[in-house]
């Protein structure tokens, strides 16, 4: 199924597409997104359509569900890495089963929340990513912490040993751990945002890692971050 709506022109609205193979499940989002100032600019129900909706959209985020028939969501997160598309994916799903997240996680995704969240929730979530941020839901960090430490590699990822993070860094990354955007770091730290730009990249090159998401997981993996 595709139904891109295209886009608004309001440029200070947040678009999103909604891939979930269940209609109910598309119309509950959609109508709970636009109580929440958040527009959603297209749907699909399976990985294929998930690409064509979102090469004729261009939407600020997506939401992806990870079962579905044909081609799921991993097969999309891996498709969108492999095209070079940087577009956010926040994973929301009934499946919170440890190799799941992980799958997702290194696929790509940039957040993971349970279909059980609220709107507040699931707003935040959006908009986080949006701007720039990470988010896994607090329900399943303990687990995913344990499945990353039993890990027999960095979360699949063949790099060196990370170098030691500066306190500053450290700072810096927790924060990026818990979702914050640059933005909103910076406020928090008291810095410019550049500054934290550059920390960031510094913290990305130290521990090996392509994205924010994944410098997260390799320092939990690592002990570098508890």
């Amino acid at each position: 199924m595709l139904d891109p709506t295209g886009a608004s022109g309001r440029g200070d609205v947040t678009r999103v597409v909604v891939v979930d193979d269940q209609t109910l499940v598309r119309q509950g989002i959609r109508t709970l997104l636009d109580m929440a100032g958040i527009e959603v600019v297209g749907e699909a129900d399976d990985g294929e359509a998930a690409l064509a909706v979102i090469d004729a959209t261009r939407p600020d985020v997506v939401l992806l569900d990870l079962r579905m028939p044909r081609r799921d969501g991993i097969w999309v997160l891996r498709q969108l890495r492999e095209r070079g598309a940087d577009v956010p994916v926040l994973v929301l799903t009934t499946f919170d089963d440890d190799t799941l997240v992980l799958d997702a996680l290194r696929a790509g995704a940039r957040g993971y929340l349970l279909k059980d969240v609220t709107l507040e929730q699931l707003t935040r979530a959006v908009e986080t990513l949006a701007a720039g941020g990470t988010l896994i839901a607090v329900s399943i960090t303990d687990r995913l912490l344990r499945a990353i430490r039993s890990a027999p590699s960095p979360v699949g990822v063949s790099a060196p040993p990370s170098q030691e993070l500066t306190e500053r860094e450290l700072d810096v990354l927790r924060l990026v751990a818990e979702g914050y955007t640059n933005r909103e770091i910076a406020g928090l730290l008291f810095l410019a945002e550049g500054t934290v730009k550059n920390h960031v990249s510094a913290i990305l090159l130290k521990l090996g890692a392509r994205d924010r998401t994944n410098a997260v997981l390799r320092a939990l993996h690592e002990g570098v971050l508890r």
